[in-house]
C-alpha cells in the first residue's frame, strides 16, 4: 500500500485498514506456524503496513492536538 493512498483517508478509515491488517498479519503468522505459508516475504510486507498506517495515526494525532 502506498503513503499517499493512506494520507487521503481519515483516522476511522486508518483505524479500520490497521485491524484488516493485525488480522492478516495473524492469518499469516498461523499459516507460517503450520507450514501452510509459501511465500514468507508476505509477513514482512505486512508488518512494514502496518508501520505506516501507525505512523500515519501519530502524525495526524499530533496535528490534532496543535
Amino acid at each position: 500500500m502506498k503513503v499517499s493512498e493512506l494520507r487521503a483517508m481519515s483516522a476511522t478509515e486508518l483505524n479500520e485498514e490497521l485491524l484488516g491488517l493485525l488480522k492478516a498479519h495473524f492469518s499469516l503468522r498461523m499459516q507460517k506456524a503450520t507450514q501452510q505459508l509459501n511465500n514468507t516475504s508476505q509477513l514482512g510486507k505486512v508488518r512494514r503496513d502496518i508501520a505506516r498506517v501507525r505512523t500515519l495515526l501519530g502524525e495526524k494525532a499530533r496535528a490534532g492536538a496543535q
